[in-house]
């Protein structure tokens, strides 16, 4: 959510006064578009990771509170549970040597907040969903102390008026009932900003859209739920049944989930904004005392927090972000689709190809958007889920009509690479950097093996050895820890039994 809000219980006037800022939120966002008053071209891109603290064992540490104390750094903050905290970046211009130093920020701070954790008896990992997280870790008891996480709680389930089902069927299939939203904090993500000006947000949304299917295929790692083996990139089904406020009827009548991929291309920011307003009741009614419509007519910037505020709770998986920073309002592209890790060189390669390809499929003289169906890029998004980087994904035929269903390894390097090797240079990203983390993604591809990929061919060899399943995950999470912090990217990784 980002925002501090007091928990307390709501009228039934709320809605309705929070619906009219809400839209008064709205024509202040038009006016400032009319009027031109948003930031200029600056180039920049910001980083978020999610991470879990856990023992020596590989099993969660609910101790996130301890270990924020200790690291004692702004750049890191609570997440849902105690076990998850958050690191952020400072934002960055895309030029030059920025992912070299994206990474050393990356490995000082995050080396930092481990030698910290390792004080109390914890130790940082990057990944999807903790392979040895079950049930009794996920529950009320254990989320962040906060009036936030308890509102949020209290309002998915009101309006829910159930226990939350989790229904996933992968390799294997689980069901579950959950009495509160705590599922939701298995899932750490790699969250990626980018700030763009209105003119190109339609064209930067609409590449980021396309550009789902192969960024999961390539970063899936999080293939285990509750000791179960489920889909390739779990944590996406995940994240929307744990979020989901509709009962099984609304869902039958086709009422959208407050995690959603979409249903269209767009033609510009508002189309997004005005969307969220439309389909999705207020779930935290909290109105603030600025009349943004006197703002502007005084003058001035206005925050617009109730839209802020809401489109905080609506959770694509390409997010448009409004923010007010030094009194100059911005937008941002906020990308939510990447798990966590495995390490820093792969989060890195990860946002060199995102930031890379982004850039080229909004400045083609033949944009995908307009050749490829919103549905393709949809069930893309599902197939990557599914099957990771063996995923088979639809992509416009180069050069001629139609689409075609290609493996996503064979796209990404025949055709996608070099775009986002040409995206990069448009950046005006150094040539060693762009080579370098591309170069990540290429052998990931030829060698078919990512975080997730590694996770299963590894927790087979252990059951193999006899291991059985909780043995088994628990070795393969501490091999797992063992060789993130090895810093060597995942595709390098042994795929041999790890040690019981």
């Amino acid at each position: 959510m980002g925002e501090k809000v007091v928990a307390s219980g709501f009228d039934l006037s709320d809605r309705q006064r929070y619906r009219r800022k809400l839209r008064q939120c709205l024509v202040g966002l038009e006016r400032l578009l009319a009027e031109k008053r948003f930031d200029r071209p600056r180039n920049l891109m910001g980083l978020e990771i999610e991470l879990n603290l856990a023992d020596s064992a590989g099993q969660p540490c609910m101790m996130n509170e301890e270990v924020l104390e200790r690291i004692a750094s702004r750049d890191f903050q609570t997440e849902l549970a105690q076990f998850n905290i958050e690191v952020n970046i400072a934002p960055h211009r895309l030029a030059g040597r920025v992912l070299d130093q994206l990474a050393e920020e990356l490995r000082i701070g995050l080396g930092y907040a481990d030698r910290k954790a390792a004080e109390a008896g914890a130790r940082i990992v990057m990944i999807g969903i903790l392979p040895t997280l079950d049930a009794h870790h996920l529950v009320e008891a254990n989320l962040s102390r906060g009036d936030r996480y308890t509102l949020l709680n209290d309002q998915v389930l009101a309006a829910r008026g159930e226990d939350i089902a989790l229904d996933i069927d992968g390799v294997e299939r689980l069901t579950r009932t959950s009495a509160s939203i705590a599922p939701e904090a298995a899932c750490t993500s790699t969250q990626m900003h980018l700030q763009v000006t209105p003119g190109r947000f339609a064209a930067v949304w609409n590449a980021a859209q396309a550009a789902v299917g192969p960024q999961i295929a390539l970063g899936a790692n999080a293939p285990f739920l509750f000791g179960r083996e489920l889909l390739r990139e779990t944590r996406p089904a995940l994240f929307e049944q744990a979020t989901d406020t509709r009962p099984e009827e609304l869902r039958a009548q086709g009422v959208r989930p407050l995690t959603w991929f979409g249903e269209r291309w767009i033609t510009g920011v508002l189309d997004l904004f005005e969307e969220n307003v439309r389909y999705f009741p207020a779930l935290l009614p909290i109105c603030d005392d600025e009349d943004p419509l006197r703002v502007l007519d005084e003058g001035g910037v206005p925050r617009l927090k109730e839209l802020q505020l809401h489109n905080g709770t609506i959770y694509r998986w390409n997010r448009p972000v409004y923010a007010v920073v030094d009194g100059v309002p911005h937008l941002r592209v906020e990308n939510r689709v990447l798990p966590a890790g495995p390490t820093v060189a792969d989060v890195v390669a990860n946002a060199a190809f995102y930031y890379g390809l982004v850039r080229a499929l909004a400045e083609s003289s033949r944009p995908v958007w307009t050749r490829l169906p919103f549905s393709a890029a949809a069930a893309n998004f599902e197939a990557a889920c599914r099957f990771g980087i063996d995923a088979h994904l639809r992509w416009p035929k180069p050069g001629r009509g139609g689409v075609v269903t290609v493996p996503a390894v064979r796209l990404v390097r025949d055709e996608l690479l070099p775009m986002a090797a040409a995206g990069l240079d448009a950046w005006g990203v150094a040539p060693a950097d762009r080579d370098r983390y591309l170069g990540v993604i290429e052998e990931r591809c030829r060698r078919r093996v990512n975080g997730a990929s590694w996770q299963a061919a590894v927790y087979h060899c252990a059951r193999e050895r006899g291991l059985d399943r909780p043995a088994a995950l628990a070795a393969m999470t501490r091999r797992y820890c063992e060789l993130m912090r090895s810093g060597d990217p995942v595709h390098t990784w042994p795929q041999d039994a790890p040690p019981p």
